[in-house]
């Protein structure tokens, strides 16, 4: 440990699995009073945070009700994070309205949930650093059947730039991370998806996706957070409103 966040109180949404369970241990093992969210509180279970919660991020009055909670008990946030999101399979052709609003509740506006309730305590505290996950599938890269996803994430850095421009001068940067194909839970729900709608093995739809990334293999979760502990320390404090790649040069 190198305590890179010590004293620092960070907030992970999506915590349970994945690129937010890999942020939110690489926080704690850097120092930060860690609080992992999950709408699945079972998946926090093992997780040593300073405290552990259910929160529905697509529910405005439950974010509003933990943030006032949080802020009672910490007095405001260091580090927000933001990781919740869905990826959806599938072409302009294969998105129904329903699969955009969800894809952009989600997505998006779970984003402008959290800024809004808990950036006042930030601005109140002196800063803090915003770290929302968008992709290097957004307005960086298209790729084939992301059509809705792609979109989302392009709003995602739209919404940082916006965020990090309205505050700079207060003390608050916001940046987005914006990774390639990483293995978690969900790339495997995309391969199985993908081998289910097309009809090939799964060992040929994972090496597909293998395939697209130039350094030959997939990313890990612990890579990308090691980012994420870059952007919310104060290594970065002359970064911010910038989408970062991490994606074994897929974007290149």
């Amino acid at each position: 440990m190198t305590d890179r966040l010590k004293n620092k109180v960070a907030l992970v949404t999506a915590a349970g699995q994945g690129i937010g369970r890999a942020i939110a241990e690489a926080f704690i093992t850097e120092g930060a009073r860690v609080i992992a969210t999950d709408i699945a509180l079972d998946k926090l279970k093992g997780l040593k945070a300073a405290q552990c919660a259910k929160l529905d991020v697509l529910s405005t009055d439950e974010v509003d009700r933990f943030a006032a909670s949080v802020n009672k008990e910490y007095r405001a946030l260091n580090v927000l994070t933001n990781v919740a999101g869905y990826v959806h399979q599938g072409s302009v052709l294969d998105c129904t309205d329903k699969d955009w609003d969800f894809s952009f509740d989600l997505n998006v506006k779970s984003m402008h949930r959290t800024i809004k309730a808990f950036l006042p305590a930030m601005l109140k505290n002196g800063g803090g650093s915003i770290v929302n996950m968008s992709s290097g599938v957004s307005s960086i890269k298209g790729l084939p059947n992301r059509y809705v996803y792609g979109a989302t994430k392009a709003a995602v850095i739209g919404l940082t730039k916006a965020v990090a421009a309205d505050f700079i001068t207060k003390g608050i940067r916001c940046n987005a991370i914006c990774p390639g194909t990483i293995v978690s839970p969900s790339f495997e729900e995309r391969v199985e998806a993908v081998a289910k709608q097309t009809g090939n093995p799964l060992d040929e739809v994972r090496k597909n996706f293998i395939a697209r990334q130039p350094m030959g293999r997939l990313g890990t979760a612990a890579e990308v957070a090691a980012l994420a502990v870059f952007l919310a320390s104060d290594e970065s404090s002359y970064i911010t409103g910038q989408p970062h790649l991490v994606d074994g040069g897929m974007a290149m």
